[in-house]
């Protein structure tokens, strides 16, 4: 859930009276948008100048944020420094450093005077030890918007435009700055603000599709565009409109995917008769139930199937778009509230890879067998890949010189051991020529081949006829693979034993 910081607001004593309204007109705009569409949205409110103050913590209480604004006092001057270590530390608190936040910064456009402005925070930027360090970037993730209560043109008469769009830029560049357009008032404040709310809190409504069966939904937080970086030209991925639910699973199987993000999925209630109404009958209207109950006795299919899948243990694969998929769930809050919830996996035709290709699952009735079994005591997941894992594989690997000459002596081992331990031999063998195959490296099975040649020249009068045949021929093997390009540096070929009429 995305955390906001509503409303930094600059408190110049020397500001005319004016702005000061319209910034506040601007924001209890902002929190009564929020308090309809938003409510599960945590807000805090902070004035600044050369010092910050917190003057609403964190909370979903709108009627105390909009009461605050209403006693705002009047300080010095304006320090856009001071205030974004105000947000720092407050976010931080509140939510430590993972959980992403808007900041909306309200100001008349004035950067400040001497030591402590904007302009000398900027410039004093890389002349900074680290216990004076610039707030931003901030250390969590951060949308930054900067309402400024003056129009493009008043503040392109000095450098404050050039400054605000250096502090956006220093915050990540995800963010924008609105100013008012046309002369000063309360209707391009309005204005101003209904562009703010557009752009980024406008409530995310779809319809969710099963078969025949539909429902209104608000997705919450509102899902961002999604950039896939492995394309060859980027382009922002959306979350369609359109929820399609493309079939059910078991929880077992889906496991704990990897997502990108989760959001609440509310039922919309959509009551015509009720909007219908006319504004005569008064009387009427106080007997009748209200919308909202109405709404509450109406069929919803977003509850039916959020029942269902608490209930069967399981989750709906949702389609968000062209090779994009999701999955919905019951999650529970406590023991008797739980939430239907929407996680979005990485764009692609095949985000889990234990479930092979989304478009290649079908329903159970058409597989000419059941790939649970009769009593579901096996699962046909995870499809196995056609090509093996490199991390499944037992591969050779040596970091140090030990590991090497650990493999080379286990070889010499069994050398020794020959006939008895031919089978264990040529394993080894092939093992370590297929490692050094894969590393080029020509010159151990070169080094390797002169230790089995002279393990040859050094058996004792007792050993088995066949332990030089074998040792000699496992020494040419190796120089053959060691040229590179013979039949015998194949990487897939394997060194058998030498047939003798010694072998059993």
């Amino acid at each position: 859930m995305r955390q906001h910081v509503g409303g930094l607001v600059s408190l110049d004593g020397s500001e005319e009276f004016q702005r000061k309204n319209l910034a506040v007109h601007g924001l209890n705009m902002l929190f009564e948008h929020m308090a309809s569409n938003y409510r599960l949205e945590f807000t805090a409110l902070m004035a600044f100048s050369s010092l910050w103050e917190l003057l609403v913590p964190f909370t979903r209480d709108y009627n105390a944020l909009q009461e605050s604004l209403s006693n705002l006092e009047d300080y010095d001057k304006t320090c856009i420094e001071s205030a974004l270590h105000g947000v720092s530390n407050v976010v931080q608190q509140e939510w430590g450093s993972a959980c992403p936040c808007q900041v909306v910064l309200v100001t008349d456009g004035s950067l400040g005077i001497g030591k402590g402005s904007l302009r000398n925070s900027l410039q004093t930027l890389k002349h900074r030890g680290d216990d004076k360090k610039f707030p931003l970037p901030f250390p969590f993730p951060t949308k930054l918007f900067i309402m400024c209560v003056a129009n493009a043109e008043e503040l392109q008469m000095s450098d404050a435009m050039d400054n605000l769009e250096e502090l956006l830029r220093l915050s990540g560049g995800d963010g924008q700055i609105f100013t008012t357009e046309g002369p000063l008032c309360m209707k391009s404040v309005q204005a101003m603000f209904g562009r703010l709310i557009d752009y980024a809190y406008s409530p995310f409504h779809a319809v969710l599709h099963c078969g025949n069966l539909s429902s209104d939904v608000q997705v919450f937080p509102r899902p961002e565009p999604i950039v896939v970086d492995e394309e060859v030209e980027p382009m922002p991925r959306t979350v369609s409109t359109d929820l399609e639910i493309v079939g059910f699973i078991e929880i077992a199987d889906i496991s704990s995917p990897p997502v990108i993000s989760r959001h609440l999925v509310l039922p919309i209630a959509v009551n015509k008769e009720v909007d219908e109404v006319g504004t005569g009958a008064t009387d009427e209207l106080e007997e009748e139930p209200s919308a909202s109950q109405m709404a509450g006795k109406s069929p919803n299919f977003c509850v039916l199937l959020h029942g269902s899948l608490k209930v069967e243990g399981m989750v709906a694969l949702v389609q968000l778009g062209p090779e994009w998929f999701g999955m919905l769930y019951s999650q529970a809050d406590s023991k008797k509230k739980s939430n239907l919830m929407m996680s979005l996996f990485e764009p692609g035709p095949e985000p889990l890879p234990w479930l092979g290709k989304i478009s290649h699952l079908g329903p159970i009735s058409e597989a000419a067998e059941n790939p649970y079994g009769e009593d579901d005591s096996k699962s046909p997941f995870p499809v196995q890949p056609q090509v093996k894992r490199s991390y499944a594989q037992n591969v050779t690997v040596w970091i140090k010189a030990s590991g090497l000459q650990t493999d080379v002596q286990k070889i010499l081992r069994n050398a020794r051991k020959l006939p008895d331990k031919t089978q264990t031999f040529y394993k080894e063998l092939n093992r370590l020529r297929k490692a050094a195959l894969a590393f080029g490296f020509w010159e151990l099975l070169k080094g390797v081949a002169d230790l089995l040649e002279r393990e040859c020249t050094l058996l004792p009068d007792s050993a088995h006829p066949d332990a030089a045949f074998q040792l000699s021929h496992a020494a040419q093997q190796l120089r053959l693979a060691s040229t590179g390009d013979s039949q015998y540096a194949a990487f897939d070929h394997n060194i058998v034993p030498m047939h003798t009429d010694f072998s059993s």
